[in-house]
């Protein structure tokens, strides 16, 4: 019995250390995204002398890196309960698990959309 206790504690050490880097990927993801959408922001402003700013470009790059952040996220807290599944750690990892769910599909619903529209604005350019 004293073996399984050490391994719990060692397992409840193990998943803390992974849900912190989970979380840390997420947020390097989020800064990460930041940094290369303001660079195509740049970029885009100075090439383009239209007066229409492809701004749906520009929600389509930094709206993958939050979807990637969000996964990162959502692993952490599924970690996180892994070691204490108690029943109110169930409820609060269900409801963060519906509303990321919810978020990362209409985010990659609106991604879409998105990049349809700027497929068919770059058409129209080279036309």
């Amino acid at each position: 019995m004293e073996v399984v206790h050490h391994l719990q504690g060692n397992l409840e050490i193990i998943v803390s250390f992974l849900e912190v880097v989970l979380e840390t990927v997420a947020a390097f993801c989020i800064v990460l995204g930041l940094l290369v959408s303001i660079k195509l922001s740049v970029a885009l402003r100075r090439r383009r002398n239209s007066i229409q700013f492809p701004l749906g470009r520009l929600r389509l790059t930094f709206g993958r890196w939050l979807a990637l952040a969000l996964e990162f996220q959502l692993g952490a807290d599924v970690l996180a309960t892994t070691v204490a599944p108690t029943f109110e750690a169930l409820g609060k990892l269900g409801a963060i698990a519906i509303i990321r769910t919810f978020l990362n599909y209409f985010l990659n619903k609106e991604l879409i959309e998105v990049f349809e529209m700027q497929k068919h604005l770059d058409e129209d350019e080279t036309n």
